[in-house]
């Protein structure tokens, strides 16, 4: 949980300027390269941590900022009907890059055949995601 910047760290390097839907002052938001629906956005604190619970005040407030942001943007360009906001902390919860992330996934009716509990039916195999093995980590 080091806060420093690592060359090694896939989200730690500067994103080619097309890549960036948006940025504030401490977060910076683009599209997940494995994305679960189509506008699937990452946003990304400046900041190397790796855990939701270590973001101080000012990171929360940029976050929800840029989130509101990410947002607008994603209704305008795809039209969703929904939204679902995921975070993985820790290895156990599925985190295979150790710098946070925070995933703003738009829903759309008929994406799966009962939505109903949300993030509680998550389906298994909806996009193939390599290990973390296979992405350099």
């Amino acid at each position: 949980m080091t806060e420093k910047k690592s060359v090694l760290c896939p989200f730690c390097v500067e994103f080619p300027v097309n890549e960036v839907i948006a940025e504030n002052a401490r977060f910076k938001a683009k599209y997940d390269q494995y994305p679960v629906s189509a506008g699937h956005a990452l946003l990304i604190p400046k900041r190397h941590i790796s855990s939701f619970f270590e973001l101080n005040e000012e990171e929360i407030l940029d976050f929800f900022e840029l989130i509101r942001s990410v947002h607008k943007i994603i209704l305008r360009k795809y039209s969703p009907q929904g939204f679902n906001i995921g975070i993985n902390i820790g290895n156990a919860a599925g985190q295979t890059i150790s710098h946070l992330h925070i995933h703003l996934i738009p829903r759309y009716t008929g994406d799966v055949d009962h939505p109903e509990g949300g993030v509680r039916n998550i389906v298994p195999n909806l996009v193939p995601y390599p290990k973390s093995t296979d992405i350099g980590m």
